[in-house]
């Protein structure tokens, strides 16, 4: 009777201390899961996040080898990891319409900068940067109506009629003679 009733008891009490126990993330499964924000926002060239999340996954679990290497891989590398975000965000906004007529570099850089704000509701504005001592890129005129393109190609069209090339820094487009 006493094993009876212990069975009973048992079987009672085990299937709760499982659900509570698979409910309820451990710290070191805790910090897996902020480790593995941090890789998705460092894919997603979010530097800031990243840093937030391996900071702590490491809060959470001191050992955690992966995050700390990811951290300082971010400190060292943090500032190409946002060139890189800001190279995919403002690719992936689509431009409409994009019309000029022996417009100049800087006009077409203007006007692109302008839709492209428009159109990700000013989630990204780009600061353009000419960086041209010399003075190669102020005389070329610009031609162009696209239609519904990613701001990355019409800006590729823009500098292909430019003879430039393009640079994604941490907080700047650099236009560049080629």
């Amino acid at each position: 009777m006493k094993q009876i009733l212990l069975a009973v008891a048992i079987s009672a009490f085990v299937p709760a201390a499982i659900a509570q126990t698979a409910t309820k993330p451990t710290a070191g499964q805790q910090a897996q899961a902020y480790y593995q924000q941090g890789q998705a926002a460092e894919k997603a060239g979010d530097a800031v996040a990243a840093k937030a999340a391996y900071t702590r996954a490491l809060q959470l679990n001191p050992k955690h080898a992966h995050a700390r290497y990811s951290l300082g891989q971010l400190k060292v590398n943090g500032g190409a990891i946002a060139a890189k975000g800001r190279e995919s965000k403002f690719g992936s906004v689509v431009v409409p319409e994009f019309r000029v007529s022996e417009a100049t570099l800087q006009e077409s850089l203007d006007a692109l900068g302008t839709i492209v704000e428009k159109e990700s509701k000013k989630d990204v504005a780009p600061n353009f940067i000419i960086q041209d001592p010399k003075g190669e890129l102020n005389d070329i005129k610009i031609t162009l109506t696209l239609k519904k393109l990613p701001a990355g190609g019409v800006l590729k069209y823009v500098l292909d009629q430019a003879r430039a090339k393009a640079r994604y820094d941490e907080h700047a487009i650099v236009i560049l003679p080629k």
